[in-house]
């Protein structure tokens, strides 16, 4: 395929940069992917693992002359980073993001921006557990979706041309406002995390079982529970402080599900405990029709290998 873009810069260099490099150069996206990272560990990880045509020592030096620029980093230090390229972006670039919050991100980007860059904030719903430059995967996008939240008054030409690489990446992608996916999110993926992390927690507290315990006998639920709050840390948090309001309406309304369980549970109501998981148990069965999950015993995780398609270059 011939490229979609001449220069793609990828502003942090962890799960997703990484697999973004790592498929558009399987594919011949770009001409030149270039990245950087503020860690001179990662960069030097990068350097060695051929995760990118080129690591800068800078984020000024890496969007130089990019049509494309994708800020990779925690969703706190969006603003931040957006500052620093802002001179020296090329007219007429790109700009998009990976984060999993996407009005406080356009807040915190959108006004740092110069006249005729275009700002396409996305969000792919794509991951796993691991973090860093050696995690990423050519195929961690494909049949999964990513969002785009463009503002209002962004160029159609802009978006579509994104979309494309994105497309090109084996991914679905779907337009919404940015309030909508925030609270979608909150529901799908910022509070299911929360609950982990909490679930995890209350195991680390209960002295009454060992910690050896706790990881001896791990069943399918809480080791899923463990996967799930291994995350990146501080993405998390700046997730939680990033979309609060969603978070908590969302956490509001788990609360109160909880306590209509905890009392069909303390009553004996059989009956209703049956209905309430036969329901939750078709959605289950909805995400698995739709090709977002399998219903393997390992719970579609059969991924390759964390960094496996780093060695494969192309």
């Amino acid at each position: 395929m011939a490229a979609l873009y001449d220069r793609v810069a990828l502003i942090g260099l962890g799960l997703i940069a990484g697999s973004m490099s790592l498929a558009m150069r399987e594919a011949g996206l770009a001409r030149e992917v270039v990245g950087y990272a503020r860690s001179g560990a990662t960069r030097d990880t990068a350097r060695e693992i051929g995760l990118v045509d080129r690591v800068t020592d800078s984020a000024a030096d890496a969007v130089k002359g990019a049509d494309l620029v994708v800020l990779a980093v925690p969703v706190g230090a969006m603003g931040e980073v957006a500052a620093e390229i802002a001179p020296h972006l090329a007219p007429g670039a790109t700009v998009t993001d990976v984060g999993s919050v996407k009005q406080a991100v356009i807040e915190a980007v959108g006004p740092h921006l110069p006249e005729g860059v275009h700002f396409v904030p996305g969000h792919p719903l794509a991951g796993t557990e691991h973090s860093g430059p050696r995690a990423g995967f050519a195929a961690l996008f494909r049949n999964r979706w990513w969002l785009l939240t463009p503002p209002e008054g962004t160029d159609p030409e802009a978006v579509a041309r994104l979309a494309a690489l994105i497309r090109a990446m084996g991914a679905n992608v779907e337009e919404m406002d940015a309030p909508h996916h925030d609270l979608v999110l909150a529901v799908t993926s910022h509070t299911p995390h929360l609950i982990a992390y909490t679930m995890v927690g209350v195991a680390d507290h209960l002295k009454r079982v060992t910690e050896s315990e706790v990881i001896k006998y791990s069943a399918a639920g809480f080791r899923d529970f463990t996967r799930i709050a291994a995350s990146d840390p501080t993405m998390w948090r700046d997730v939680f402080l990033q979309n609060k309001e969603a978070v908590l309406d969302i956490l509001g309304r788990f609360t109160e599900e909880l306590f209509v369980l905890q009392r069909a549970i303390r009553m004996g109501d059989g009956p209703h405990l049956h209905d309430y998981f036969t329901r939750t148990r078709a959605i289950r069965r909805g995400i698995i029709e739709a090709g977002q999950d399998t219903a393997a015993p390992d719970f579609g995780r059969s991924l390759p290998a964390a960094g496996a398609d780093v060695a494969k270059k192309p």
